[in-house]
């Protein structure tokens, strides 16, 4: 008798895979599972909001420390150019960008300069009042011994606060590094090593390089003598129209004409030389009146801003400043022109990126509000020769479109 065929369930497998075995198949079911989501870490939030915080308040402070060097350079002469020279990259790179933020240059470097200078100036601070109790000890008794004694505690004092700044700043000059007792240990080990002048040279020369003085200096220099030259002529028929001679007025007339059209081009003529760093271009007027139908209501904008924030400034031109105390008139002129300069170049960066020109309706409201806006300007500058201290010569300070100081003839 022949036996039955076996059940096709246990028929041998052809050409089929060898079976999986069950631990790789439960391993496989448990590794593809979805995973929970991590639990949020309040440390890692607190870490970061602290971070965040301490970023902002650096950036603050240089931003203050800034606003400061910016008015001390303004009150020097010949290093006026470069706050002027400043203030026109700043508006040429937010016009390349088109980022406010791209205008404030260096703020994370000037931040650790200004904690250098403002923790020198706080360990000085204590010395200062010893060095007044030793000079008064001295008036009211010049022969007992108290004032020597406090005269060679002073000197004492000085040495090891003026070593202390030293190390600090070798260091690298943040504010930790000033109030640490134990800079000098750090600092020779460094100089055992053979690493300490490497370092400081290196620190130095970066440092130096990142400034870009000669850069600021020429852009200031140039974007001034090209707004001088356009001025000298309108203002200089609007001074002599203060003759005593009968076509005097005329002369006068003729000159605010000119001044109000000279006045709607050159913020962008100024930022225009800037963007492309070429003294030639502050004389094309006609890509300046072509960037204007551009972005006609961005360039009136900033047209407007320029001259309302002017306007205010001309209160602090009618009493003469002494000139170690002219940077304080001069703080005032940095917060109000510095902010002008950096929407004219977002509005030029507008203008820039647009390839066409906008709608005739859009350029035709634009001019609008810079007539009367121009009126109150020229107004406020005629007057300005009755109220300023240098009388006349108060016409040729144009402090919004040249040097950002109330006398730049000092």
């Amino acid at each position: 008798m022949v036996p039955p065929d076996p059940p096709p369930d246990f028929l041998p497998a052809q050409g089929l895979p060898p079976s999986v075995p069950l631990e790789s198949s439960l391993s496989d079911l448990i590794d593809h599972e979805p995973k929970a989501p991590p639990k949020p870490n309040p440390r890692r939030f607190l870490s970061r909001v602290f971070l965040g915080t301490l970023s902002a308040a650096e950036w603050l402070f240089g931003l203050g420390a800034l606003v400061v060097i910016l008015s001390v350079l303004a009150a020097l002469p010949i290093l006026q150019f470069l706050s002027l020279g400043y203030m026109l990259e700043s508006a040429a790179r937010v016009a390349r960008s088109g980022k406010i933020r791209e205008g404030f240059i260096g703020i994370r470097t000037l931040a650790r300069f200004g904690a250098a200078v403002a923790s020198s100036w706080l360990m000085l601070l204590p010395l200062r009042y010893l060095s007044d109790v030793a000079f008064t000890a001295q008036i009211i008794n010049p022969a007992g011994g108290i004032a020597a004694r406090l005269r060679f505690v002073v000197l004492i004092l000085t040495m090891l606060v003026g070593c202390q700044i030293v190390f600090a700043i070798a260091r690298g000059g943040r504010i930790r590094h000033f109030f640490w007792p134990l800079n000098f240990l750090i600092v020779y080990r460094n100089i055992r090593k053979g690493e300490a002048f490497t370092r400081s040279r290196d620190a130095t020369l970066a440092f130096l390089g990142s400034l870009r003085l000669p850069h600021y200096f020429s852009l200031g220099f140039r974007g001034f003598i090209g707004v001088f030259l356009w001025l000298m002529v309108p203002v200089s028929l609007l001074a002599f129209g203060q003759a005593k001679t009968p076509i005097a007025p005329l002369f006068g007339f003729l000159g605010a004409f000119l001044l109000a059209i000279v006045v709607l081009h050159l913020p962008l003529l100024q930022t225009q030389m800037a963007v492309e760093n070429r003294f030639r271009t502050i004389f094309d007027w006609r890509q300046a009146r072509k960037a204007y139908t551009h972005a006609p209501w961005a360039i009136s904008f900033a047209l407007l801003v320029t001259l309302a924030f002017a306007l205010p400034l001309y209160l602090l031109k009618i009493e003469v400043v002494p000139q170690e105390a002219l940077w304080l008139p001069t703080l005032v002129f940095i917060l109000f022109i510095f902010p002008a300069r950096l929407i004219t170049g977002w509005a030029v960066g507008r203008s820039l990126r647009r390839e066409t020109p906008r709608h005739w309706f859009f350029r035709w409201t634009g001019r609008m509000p810079l007539l009367p806006a121009i009126a109150i300007y020229l107004l406020f500058v005629f007057f300005s020769q009755y109220t300023s201290w240098n009388g006349i010569g108060s016409l040729y300070e144009q402090h919004a479109f040249l040097l950002p100081v109330p006398f730049f003839g000092l």
